[in-house]
């Protein structure tokens, strides 16, 4: 039975989301937001402390990853940026956010930097190692540092969860989308969200 849910998943387009996944349950658990918990403590690109919370009355689509990632980041935020294009006079209603898993390297000013070239009003946001990591398990992200042999420190890529999150106006979790979920699709849920809650 898990099999076959995890195969009408992978032809729906959810494979990437589970490309990191260990086990069914959890899986399963990723695609519908079992257990999210949608908190974060984190720092603003000019080092100001943000939380969940200062978003109250406004929906929040957000997004994790980092600066240095070679495809699925870039893609994930051209998207973000399209569907605030596409929401209209809706995306007031709508922060968007994008929660870097590589605090070593993506400080705010760089944060800042990538996040305004896809849509200003993107929010790039960082922390401590140890903040990130309580964000990134709070909503069930899963990454790690992957160091090819022989190369330098500081020169790694960053394995990890995609998709986009939606938070409501009273913070709680609303849905996650896979990753690929095309974006016209996104933008009508996110309408009607907004039409409705």
């Amino acid at each position: 039975m898990i099999r076959l849910v995890a195969a009408l998943l992978l032809l729906l387009g959810a494979g990437p989301l589970f490309a990191q996944a260990t086990g069914s349950r959890e899986l399963l658990n990723e695609a519908n937001g079992t257990g999210i918990n949608p908190r974060y403590l984190l720092q603003d690109p000019n080092g100001r402390s943000v939380t969940s919370e200062d978003f109250r009355g406004r929906f929040q689509l957000i997004s994790f990853g980092y600066t240095y990632c070679p495809d699925i980041c870039p893609t994930t935020l051209v998207e973000m940026a399209e569907i605030l294009k596409q929401l209209g006079d809706d995306a007031s209603r709508v922060q968007a956010i994008f929660i870097s898993v590589d605090p070593e390297r993506d400080t705010g000013k760089v944060l800042k930097t990538y996040t305004e070239f896809f849509d200003p009003r993107i929010l790039g946001l960082t922390g401590s190692p140890a903040l990130t990591r309580h964000a990134a398990d709070n909503f069930k992200m899963r990454y790690a540092k992957v160091h090819e042999p022989g190369t330098p420190a500081d020169r790694y890529a960053v394995d990890h969860s995609a998709g986009l999150i939606l938070l409501g106006p009273d913070g709680a979790f609303v849905k996650k989308f896979a990753f690929a979920t095309p974006v016209e699709n996104i933008t009508d849920q996110m309408k009607n969200f907004i039409k409705n809650y």
